[in-house]
């Protein structure tokens, strides 16, 4: 190992046990486990805008989305991008003070399944059970996918074995989660968040002075067929123009309605202090987002240019998701401070994967002990049993997730792409029906709910396959079919009950 690649080992441990230090800081504060998974609803605004788009942006702003304009053009990274920066915005000025207040009406309610069962005040804790179900099931994959991120990450940088590195990585993020809670993961998230922007400011600016400036950047791609076009997008394989047309942008664009789905981050609109400092949080997220994933974008123009100028080696297939690192390991050669530099890039990467897979464990973690086995089973345990079990359930899924991530070739892109779509259609309609929608019935969230998720595995093995106009994100289809679900079911069967448009009327007359 080279003096410049253990400097930059250095900075990182450094930076992993500054999290670990903050878990132990906040261990004291989780006194309860309404402490432990939504934090007393103590934020402030700047730590929930931060830490609710840091726990978005996984290591798909870092890694996926660099690595897809590196390889396929501008097209679908940029209306990606398009899509989840109005989705970001539409999330934080409709959804945001809507279920923070609703949330508090439905019996305080502290996780997503727990609100969907008392906003429909479901004595048997049905719609808690499924949503728990949905939660786990797609949270395991996208942690997973984290994982294997920061083992990709270790391999091609130090050449560290892809497993052992998942399996370090893990324990450092299972470490200040199982310790600190939701107050630990939020802090440490504004803090990665910071050191996130800073990573892809310092690579932008490195890289294209390293390819020769920005004239040759864009002289690049410019001559590569279709790799600026928007409507067009680059195939890497045979170097020729691909096809991007309306059917393709609608799709992509879709990405924008997971916003709405996605628990880990309605968990912070839920836990801020003063909802009234929601609207500069929507202000301080929306700006982060759009300069974030702009950047992000650009980088992977920018690698480009570095493989074709011979700065970097050609990026192949997933190896193009480590761009970021390729190009954080050429800065560290500069000098020990350059290698510093570059261990604080690496970290921001790191900070990426585990902003979110942080929040996935928790989120995961309060479906499986609190509402399965305690309101769904009804198993009584004490305050501080069920401290204990929470913080065993975070371990127990993140081993599961370890299982999961084994396979080093799989595209973080696609993995995350895939729960991300599963949680839009499963939940997204479900929550803004049962903000707006006073006329919604438990019989509808059920149907939305269970359309939304089967629709999301039919689509992406069964339909999308077969091509053409087919060929749509499975997000869009399976969020118009759960919609229509909830719509077509709450008619036909029996209207709420008058406690639960009392409720619903109580939120809407809030100022």
């Amino acid at each position: 190992m080279t003096s410049h690649q253990i400097v930059m080992l250095i900075a990182i441990a450094i930076y992993l046990l500054f999290m670990i230090g903050v878990g132990i800081m906040f261990a004291k504060r989780n006194n309860t486990s309404d402490d432990f998974y939504l934090g007393g609803r103590r934020l402030g605004p700047l730590v929930t805008a931060m830490s609710a788009e840091a726990s978005d942006m996984s290591s798909y702003l870092l890694m996926g989305v660099p690595g897809l304009a590196y390889l396929c053009g501008i097209a679908e990274a940029g209306w990606t991008a398009i899509g989840l920066a109005v989705g970001t915005y539409l999330n934080w000025l409709i959804v945001a003070k809507r279920i923070r207040r609703y949330s508090l009406v439905a019996d305080n309610s502290i996780t997503i399944p727990e609100f969907f069962s008392k906003r429909f005040h479901d004595k048997r804790n049905i719609l808690t059970c499924v949503a728990a179900i949905v939660i786990i099931t797609f949270f395991v994959p996208y942690t997973a996918s984290g994982f294997a991120a920061c083992g990709k990450l270790f391999n091609s940088l130090f050449g560290v074995d892809y497993m052992t590195a998942v399996v370090f990585s893990a324990i450092v993020i299972v470490g200040y989660t199982v310790l600190g809670g939701f107050l630990a993961a939020s802090t440490t998230d504004l803090v990665q968040s910071c050191l996130m922007t800073a990573a892809l400011i310092v690579v932008l600016c490195f890289g294209v002075s390293a390819a020769g400036g920005l004239d040759v950047v864009v002289e690049n791609a410019k001559a590569l067929p279709g790799y600026l076009d928007m409507t067009a997008g680059y195939d890497a394989v045979s170097q020729s123009a691909g096809t991007y047309g309306f059917i393709a942008v609608v799709s992509t664009l879709a990405w924008g309605l997971g916003y709405f789905g996605m628990p880990h981050i309605l968990l912070r609109f839920m836990a801020i202090k003063d909802e009234k400092k929601l609207t500069l949080s929507r202000r301080i997220a929306s700006i982060w987002v759009v300069i974030s994933l702009f950047i992000a974008i650009f980088i992977g123009v920018v690698g480009l240019a570095m493989s074709a100028e011979n700065v970097l080696p050609v990026l192949e297939g997933s190896s193009s998701e480590t761009v970021i690192v390729q190009i954080a390991s050429l800065i560290a050669q500069h000098g020990w401070f350059a290698a510093v530099v570059g261990g604080l890039i690496i970290a921001g990467i790191l900070a990426a994967t585990m902003s979110t897979a942080d929040s996935q464990l928790l989120a995961a973690s309060s479906s499986l002990s609190q509402n399965l086995l305690r309101d769904f089973f009804g198993i009584k345990m004490s305050g501080k049993t069920m401290m204990l079990l929470a913080r065993l359930t975070v371990v127990g899924i993140a081993v599961l997730a370890l299982f999961l991530a084994k396979n080093p070739d799989s595209s973080v892109f696609r993995i995350v792409s895939f729960a991300w779509a599963g949680f839009g259609a499963a939940f997204g309609p479900v929550v803004l029906f049962s903000l707006f929608w006073r006329r919604m019935n438990m019989s509808g969230a059920l149907a939305g709910m269970l359309v939304g998720g089967i629709a999301i595995f039919v689509w992406k093995f069964q339909i999308r396959p077969l091509g053409g106009a087919w060929d749509i994100y499975e997000l869009l289809p399976a969020f118009i079919l759960a919609s229509l679900a909830i719509v077509i079911v709450s008619l036909v069967t029996k209207a709420p009950s008058k406690e639960i448009t009392d409720d619903f009327d109580r939120v809407a007359a809030m100022k």
